[in-house]
This record gives C-alpha cells, sequence and structure tokens, in this order.
C-alpha cells in the first residue's frame, strides 16, 4: 500500500508536466504538507523525519525517501503519502497518513516446564516502553524455538499473543513443549560391506522399538556423537580407515511426532596389515616394544572366540582395527612412563599401500611404524599434600609408595593416588595429581585432598540372629589427633548380650613404618543360635607389623594374646562342659601373619585382590591349660567389569566388579574348651564360617543337619578344617551402597586329612550391603541347593530352600 501510494503520486507529478510544459502540476511544489493519523509523535517530528518542506520542488525519489525514512523510525505500521488538490484550485497540499504502533507494555513466557524458565525469557529481547514491532517479535520466536531444538524438543510451538490495555500491548509467548522427538527409522546410503543393523548398533541414537524401553528419543549430544565418532570408529575397527560421511539428513514429522535419519556414506576400501617396524627405541629393545603390536598372528583369545559365538560375522583377523592400533600406542607409551620416560612421544604411522595377494591381485594394506623419541627419564623433585587441615602431612605420606628422587613411574603415582583414598580421611573421588615439569625436566607432583568427618559416636538398636534384642554405643575414631591412629571403644548391651571391646592401632610407632594394635575385650553372652548357652570371655592382645622390603602392599604381624573363659550354670552346650572344664580355663597365643593388599574403593573393593596367611600357636611352651595350632588363609580378588558414568573429573561413577574369594583353615590338638571360637563351624552369616542359603551350625563335619525348626549346636557341630569359595558380581554404586549376585560353596571336615573338594554345599542369592548412620547392614537372600529333610518315615531326601540373612549394627 505504501509503495503505490508513492509510486501513484510520482506518476501524477511526471504526468502532469509532460502534460502541460507551460503550467506545471501544483503536486510539484505542494504549498503545504499536512500530518493525519498521529496521536503519540508530534507532527514537527514526523516532518523533520520525512525530510520534506512545503514549496519545495518534489520528485518522486524525494517521496520514497521520506517514507523509507518515517518507516525507519519504528513508530509507524503503515505510511501513505497522497497529494489533495481542490477543484479549480491551483494549491496542492501534501498529505502523510500515518498508522502509530501501540507501545509494548510487559512481556511474559508461559509453559516452560522441561527447560530453565530464566534460559527461555533471555531469549526475548524486546525492551518494554518501545514500540511493538512485529519482526522482532518473530526473531524472538524463532530464538526460542532454536533453545528447544538444541535440547531435542524439535515438537515444541511457540505462539504469540497480544492484549492491549490503556493504549499498551501486553505480548505473551505461550510455549507448548511438546514432547521429545522419537526416531522412526535410520536410512544408511552407500553402504556395500556393513549393513544398516550393524551401523544403527554402533550409535546411541537408535530407532523406536516395541518395548517401553525403546523409546527413541533423539537426542543432539548422542546424534553428534554418532556422526563424529562411533561410526567412524565402527568402520575404522573393520579396516575402513577412508570412511567418509557424507551427508546426515533429519526429516521432521510434527504432526507425527517422528523423525528419520539418513546417512549418505562412503566406505571406501578396507585395509589389511602390512609390514610392522619400530625405530627410535633405546630403552627398550624391538622384542619387547612388538609385544604390545596387537596384530601378531597369535590367534584370536579366547575372549574373542566367545563373542564370535554371539556374532553372525566378525572381520577377519588381518583386518587392520585402528582401535586396536590407538590402544596398543597407549600401551607403549605408559610403558615407557613407567620408566621414567615421561617426555617420550610414541608416534603412530600408518602408510597406505598396495600388495600383491596371493591370487596375484592387488589388495590394500597398510604399512605400521612406532616413531619413537624417548627423550631423557624424569625424576621426582618435589611431593606436596595440600588442603590436609588435620590430618598431618607425615600421615599421607605414609600411603605413597613414590618418593623425591624416584624415577617417575606412572602406575605407582596411580596406586599412591588410590592409597590416600583408602585412607578414608578425605573425599572421594579425589582430584587427579597434579605433575609440573619443572626447568631441569624434572616433575613436581602435588596430591589435593579435602577433609571430611571421620569420627563418630553410633549408638541405637541392634538385633542379629541368636543374639537378641538390645542396643549398642561405640565410639569410633580413625584418625586420632590427625595422625593416622585409630582408637574404638565399642559396647553391646541387650537381653542375651553384654559385649565389651577397646582398641588402639598406632600405624607408624614413633614415626617408623612399623605398626602396633593394642586390643582388651570382655564378652559375657548367652547365644540362642544352636543353643551354646552363656560364657564369660575376658582377654587382650598386642600386634606388631613390619613392612615387607620391596613390598609396599605387604606386611608382616606377629602378635601375642591371651583370653580366659569361664562357662555359666544352667542348660545349652557350654554348661554341658562345666564338669570337663571346671572353673577357668586360659590360652596364651602366639601368631604370625604375612599380609598383602592391594585392593581400592574400600570399603566395597573394584579392584585388585589381597591375601593372607596366618599362624597360631597356643599352649606348650606358651603356658596355658591347652596346646593346639591354628592355620588360617583367604585369598580375594577383584576385577572391574565397566562402570556407567564417571567420564568427568570429580563423578562417581557406577562400577561394576567380578570378585572372587577362597578360604581355608586347619587346627593341629586338642582345643579343649576353646573349641567354639578356635574350630570352625559353617552355615549362616552370623557365628563361624559364612556358607548363605543354610542356617547356622547346619552344616557339620557329618553333612547337613536335617533336624528341623532350631539348629543346636554340639559339640560334634565343630570341625577342624574347613573350605568356603565365593563368585560375586557385584555393582558399586557409591562408598555407602553396594549390590550383588553370589555364589558359595563350603564344607567343614573333622580333621585336615579328611579335606574332600569335590564335596562342597553350594548356596546362591542376592545381596545387599549399606552403611547407615546406625552402623553397617548387610541383607543376603540365598538359596540353598544342598539343603535335606527327614520324612515321616525317618528318609531324608533333597529340600532345598531360600534363607534369609542379616546382620546390623556392631555384628556387620
Amino acid at each position: 500500500m505504501l509503495r503505490s501510494s508513492s509510486v501513484a503520486l510520482a506518476a501524477l507529478l511526471v504526468g502532469s508536466a509532460a502534460a502541460a510544459q507551460d503550467a506545471p502540476s501544483p503536486c510539484v511544489a505542494p504549498a503545504a504538507i499536512q500530518v493525519r493519523g498521529n496521536s503519540r509523535v508530534s507532527e514537527a517530528t514526523i516532518r523533520a523525519d520525512a525530510g520534506i518542506a512545503p514549496g519545495a520542488t518534489l520528485n518522486y525519489r524525494d517521496i520514497q525517501r521520506a517514507v523509507k525514512a518515517l518507516y525507519a523510525t519504528g513508530q509507524f505500521d503503515d505510511v501513505h503519502v497522497v497529494c489533495a488538490v481542490a477543484p479549480g484550485d491551483s494549491v496542492a497540499t501534501l498529505v502523510v497518513r500515518v498508522s502509530e504502533r501501540p507501545l509494548l507494555g510487559d512481556v511474559s513466557v508461559r509453559g516452560v516446564e522441561r527447560l530453565s524458565m530464566r534460559t527461555v525469557r533471555d531469549r526475548v529481547d524486546l525492551p518494554a516502553g518501545r514500540p511493538l514491532d512485529p519482526a522482532q517479535v518473530a526473531r524472538a520466536v524463532q530464538r526460542i524455538d532454536s533453545l528447544y531444538e538444541s535440547d531435542g524438543y524439535y515438537l515444541a510451538r511457540v505462539r504469540p499473543e497480544t492484549t492491549l490495555v490503556n493504549g499498551r500491548v501486553s505480548l505473551a509467548f505461550n510455549v507448548d513443549e511438546g514432547r521429545r522427538l522419537a526416531v522412526s527409522g535410520v536410512r544408511v546410503e552407500g553402504n556395500r560391506h556393513l549393513t544398516d543393523k550393524e551401523v544403527v548398533g554402533a550409535m546411541k541414537t537408535r530407532p523406536e522399538g516395541f518395548w517401553w524401553f525403546r523409546r527413541g528419543e533423539f537426542d543432539d549430544d548422542n546424534y553428534a556423537g554418532d556422526l563424529a565418532e562411533r561410526i567412524p570408529q565402527l568402520y575404522a575397527k573393520n579396516g575402513y580407515i577412508d570412511f567418509q560421511l557424507q551427508q546426515d539428513t533429519l526429516l521432521i514429522d510434527k504432526d507425527r511426532g517422528k523423525a528419520l535419519i539418513e546417512l549418505a556414506v562412503t566406505e571406501g576400501q578396507r585395509y589389511k596389515v602390512g609390514s610392522f617396524e619400530v625405530v627410535g627405541n633405546r630403552r627398550f629393545n624391538s622384542e619387547e616394544i612388538e609385544r604390545f603390536y596387537p596384530f601378531a598372528d597369535a590367534g584370536p583369545t579366547l575372549g574373542a572366540r566367545a563373542m564370535a559365538v554371539f556374532r553372525r560375522r566378525s572381520a577377519p583377523s588381518d583386518v587392520f582395527d585402528r582401535a586396536q592400533w590407538e590402544e596398543a600406542t597407549g600401551r607403549v607409551q605408559t610403558a615407557y612412563s613407567n620408566e621414567g620416560y615421561i617426555y617420550a612421544r610414541v608416534r603412530p604411522v600408518v602408510e597406505r599401500a598396495v600388495a600383491v595377494g596371493p591370487r596375484a591381485d592387488t589388495v590394500p594394506v597398510v604399512n605400521l611404524r612406532w616413531e619413537i623419541d624417548e627423550g631423557a627419564p624424569a625424576i621426582i623433585d618435589r611431593i606436596e599434600i595440600a588442603g590436609n587441615d588435620h590430618t598431618t602431612e607425615a600421615c599421607i605420606r605414609s600411603a605413597l609408595i613414590i618418593l623425591p628422587g624416584d624415577v617417575f613411574n606412572q602406575d605407582r603415582l596411580v596406586r599412591s593416588w588410590q592409597n590416600i583414598g583408602n585412607l578414608g580421611f578425605f573425599e572421594t573421588p579425589l582430584p587427579q595429581p597434579d605433575i609440573r615439569p619443572d626447568s631441569s625436566g624434572d616433575v613436581d607432583v602435588t596430591f589435593r585432598v579435602k577433609e571430611k568427618q571421620t569420627g563418630n559416636v553410633n549408638f541405637g538398636a541392634s538385633m542379629g540372629q541368636g543374639t537378641g534384642i538390645g542396643g549398642f554405643i561405640g565410639l569410633t575414631q580413625p584418625n586420632l589427633f590427625g595422625r593416622c591412629k585409630s582408637g574404638s571403644l565399642n559396647w553391646q548391651f541387650g537381653q542375651y548380650i553384654n559385649d565389651f571391646s577397646l582398641s588402639y592401632t598406632d600405624p607408624a610407632v614413633r614415626q617408623s613404618r612399623i605398626s602396633s594394635t593394642v586390643t582388651a575385650y570382655r564378652s559375657q553372652a548367652r547365644f540362642r543360635i544352636g543353643n551354646l548357652g552363656r560364657s564369660t570371655r575376658t582377654g587382650g592382645s598386642v600386634q606388631f607389623g613390619f613392612p615387607v622390603p620391596r613390598s609396599p602392599f605387604a606386611r608382616l604381624f606377629v602378635s601375642y594374646g591371651g583370653e580366659a573363659v569361664r562357662f555359666g550354670a544352667g542348660s545349652g552346650l557350654f554348661e554341658e562342659l562345666q564338669n570337663e572344664f571346671s572353673g577357668s580355663s586360659f590360652r596364651s597365643t602366639l601368631g604370625f601373619t604375612a599380609a598383602r593388599d592391594t585392593r581400592i574403593d574400600l570399603p566395597f573393593a573394584t579392584a585388585g585382590g589381597q591375601q593372607t596367611i596366618t599362624a597360631q600357636f597356643n599352649g606348650g611352651p606358651l603356658g596355658g591349660t591347652v596346646s593346639f595350632q591354628r592355620y588360617t588363609g583367604e585369598v580375594r580378588s577383584y576385577a572391574p567389569l565397566g562402570q556407567i558414568g564417571g567420564s568427568k573429573p570429580g563423578s562417581q561413577p557406577v562400577k561394576f566388579v567380578l570378585g572372587l574369594t577362597g578360604r581355608g583353615g586347619a587346627v593341629f590338638g586338642n582345643t579343649g574348651p576353646f573349641f567354639y571360637s578356635q574350630q570352625f563351624s559353617l552355615g549362616g552369616v552370623q557365628f563361624g564360617e559364612q556358607l548363605r542359603g543354610y542356617p547356622e551350625f547346619s552344616i557339620t563335619p557329618a553333612g547337613f543337619d536335617p533336624r528341623t525348626g532350631q539348629f543346636q549346636a554340639e559339640r560334634t557341630s565343630f570341625g577342624n578344617a574347613f573350605f568356603t569359595t565365593t563368585a560375586e558380581v557385584g555393582m558399586r554404586v557409591n562408598q555407602m551402597f553396594y549390590v550383588n549376585v553370589f555364589y558359595d560353596a563350603g564344607n567343614i571336615w573333622t580333621r585336615p586329612r579328611d579335606f574332600d573338594p569335590t564335596r562342597l554345599f553350594r548356596g546362591a542369592g542376592v545381596g545387599l550391603s549399606t552403611v547407615t548412620p546406625l552402623g553397617p547392614l548387610g541383607l543376603d537372600y540365598a538359596y540353598g541347593f544342598d539343603r535335606t529333610e527327614r520324612t515321616i518315615t525317618g528318609q531324608i531326601r533333597p529340600a532345598p530352600k531360600w534363607q534369609l540373612h542379616f546382620k546390623l549394627g556392631q555384628l556387620f
């Protein structure tokens, strides 16, 4: 409308001039200028912006410039310029008609739930009190749309709504977020060797499926990772290192809320492995480095063969796998770092070539080479500890297995970092060690920690199978005075138990590497489990630990202890022994233990292992009323299976772990009245050796006790040899929570020479362990495969059954 009015006026001016050269039209030089339609903008302002003066000679360019200038002010929705001439009059008036834009009052955004309201509001850049510009409103809608699209909400719709109140416009952006876009399918074009299913299988962006967990939600970050990393890695793993993604298209159907992904690829040639060489190596000879070479002709591994059973096809062994090549390069780099060559550079070279195949055809190959620039080994100059406000530096340094002056070793650095976390005094995960080279080429290492509350006072209820309902009070401080010394006082009391113990441990006696532990206890207990009866045990021990040379994870312990026991009168197994062992009985014990512990992520280990062997000598030259020898051993091993999350520094991933445990023991000699604590019993989790799926004392040297009801402990329930083993797959959620599935097997024998590992009682189930403010809690629900029962006729028949086990408070 604006343009046509201007052109009509310009045509009138030109036409009038052509029709009468001697009498020009009055519109060429209007005598007056009028402004109409304005209420907010003054007439003087409009005339000044238009730049037209009365009596001035005008042409069509002047009119166009005037109209554009008025629009450029942003004050008007419409501008008309017309020439008015009265009949018979030679004077013309130029009329400028304007339509003013309303002023913007307030701006609001409605319907935002899935995104931050502040983030969406920031996309609306419309200041109040200014004329409302429809183009700016459209741009704001577009910006909000793009924000939702970046978060995967391609179906979001934004509708602006205006309300005129007292001459001002209230503007509201109504957002209908919709749901996340669902991928209905992925179409791959140009792939000849790998199928669409294989390509989609490598992606995180997958089409929706029949099951509820196959929702197929589209995520921009996952999709970008598929295009940039996962699909190229799939092809590189199968030898197609020239692979290119030509185009990706996302076809969106907003009405159905679906999207179709189209990928156009160029696979290129499949490369096989050609020659291999190593250059520049001096610290390691070529044979040592070739051990890291991933394409040696050693045949498929056991794991590869197992995976081949589930896969329809696999790449031939001579096909180049870029992922294996890069992983092997990293292992070579780590090997140099472990020897102190942290400045060494291992450059993987891949040279494309053509070889002649067995049928005289040409085969594309890659000739591989590691070019190594070793440099000089780095020495650790300084080790600093930062962030320890309470714990002494000497305490933390005792956990390190690297020292200033050592050649830098990456594995030992990581292990030192893990040992500090295992102390339990600091928030985990710890920040990664800070390694700073100095001007001489050596390095300074800084470990940063953050203190956490360590000492605690526990009190509350305690309940266990056989000990009844009672209470407990516990005072524990594992970091006394900030010097890694630990002290504990525990008192457990109730209907069937009154147990008091006190212990103190110094890991570095007089700043040496010798540790010591002093323990004293007095226990008065009446066990309901197995009807053991009442007993009073009083004793104490002292233990010293010594480091093993050249083994930072191993220690040797020497201990001496004494214990007196007295049985109460009444009923039960202990009372039956009163006549045989009148008065108090005393044993004197000298013990030796060799232990090695490389576990990490305690209290629920996810890697490493523990090996312990203990020999105890009782009586004889040491004195006492009994004389016997007791030997026990334990082996634990943990292997990580994978994790969820944890890719960012400071995060705590959920870890999956495989654990294997084996325990065994033997007693030689006569344990006398101490048989119930020094010999072995099997079944349950409360008393003696653990075998889940079976009640306490139900496994005897004679086999499973098929009696129903409460299992009673007898002298024949105990044996002089035992063996148990456990396999578990666990999920460590964090330092406070652990869930696992397990398989137990074990047995006990009357004499060590009766040991028979082919006859074991089996159990399997699920377990949960957690650390609560009232103490540790363990729950296990297990199925005993080899349980039996006695029929009415007296026959024994199989009767496998589920059994619930639990420990609460100080019992765990």
